[in-house]
């Protein structure tokens, strides 16, 4: 398992850094290599993003001297999403079959967790969020059709969306990682606008389902200091609880937002004014 570790960025210091900067702390690039546990560690909130992508072996997630643990869930919850083929996720001998756009929660406490493909031809692609954890919540498959609804946006503004919530309160309980995949309807490219922070949470999000070559600008940075970074397929951004976390597509895309902090109340948020930002 490859573990990147990246540490904490003030505002003021970030006001200052480069295009190479912005997109050597915040951007996540690669998110999936074939046959390969890849991950980061970052010390915004301690969450763990990262994707795991099984080809012709079994992966085993362990845990090594960055965590400080002897088993990867000794501490910690987790949550994923398979946006790939169809595979197999080992929990302690306990066997979830995963299809595409399926979800699972992993609790603490759990010793094994094996990841495999059905098909090492068309291999699923997890998606991967952790969070430190302070209760034994049980691992909970969650499909998509179980995952709770929230429909936003209109074409009109070039935002009709649908916000599918796997872990969530009214869904699965979990200690504090919430996590969930928003799909925009075609013809629409904003996301999450007007934007919003939340200093009590951190979030990170995940932009897929794009061709080669289209691109997000996901904006991030203070209301009053904005900046951004060109995303492309299946690229992941780690957004600070000050920052905010927002864009436009060239294209219709899908995207899987994580949070982890203080709550898991998914509507604690401060709205940005459209005036306020520049």
């Amino acid at each position: 398992m490859k573990l990147e570790t990246r540490y904490s960025n003030h505002p003021e210091d970030v006001m200052h850094y480069t295009t190479a900067d912005l997109r050597k702390h915040f951007l996540i690039q690669p998110v999936f290599v074939p046959g390969e546990i890849n991950m980061v560690y970052s010390h915004i909130d301690r969450i763990i993003v990262g994707g795991i992508m099984p080809t012709d072996k079994p992966l085993e997630l362990t845990a090594g001297k960055e965590m400080g643990v002897e088993s990867f869930f000794e501490r910690r919850e987790g949550g994923l999403i398979n946006i790939g083929g169809k595979g197999k996720v080992v929990i302690d001998d306990k066997e979830f079959p995963m299809g595409f756009q399926d979800g699972l929660y992993i609790g603490k406490g759990v010793k094994a967790v094996v990841f495999t493909a059905d098909d090492k031809n068309a291999p699923p692609k997890f998606y991967f969020n952790s969070a430190p954890a302070h209760y034994p919540y049980p691992s909970t498959l969650i499909s998509l059709e179980k995952a709770k609804k929230v429909h936003l946006g209109n074409h009109e503004t070039s935002n009709k969306r649908t916000i599918n919530q796997y872990l969530h309160p009214d869904v699965v309980e979990t200690c504090q990682l919430v996590m969930g995949m928003t799909i925009l309807e075609s013809g629409s490219v904003w996301n999450t606008m007007p934007c919003h922070t939340h200093e009590r949470r951190m979030e990170a999000y995940f932009y897929f389902d794009m061709a080669p070559d289209a691109r997000v600008i996901h904006l991030m940075g203070q209301p009053e200091e904005t900046r951004h970074l060109i995303v492309a397929n299946e690229e992941a951004v780690l957004s600070p609880s000050w920052s905010v976390h927002a864009g436009a597509g060239t294209g219709s895309y899908t995207f899987i937002w994580g949070m982890c902090g203080e709550n898991i109340t998914f509507t604690d948020m401060d709205v940005v004014a459209m005036e306020t930002l520049k």
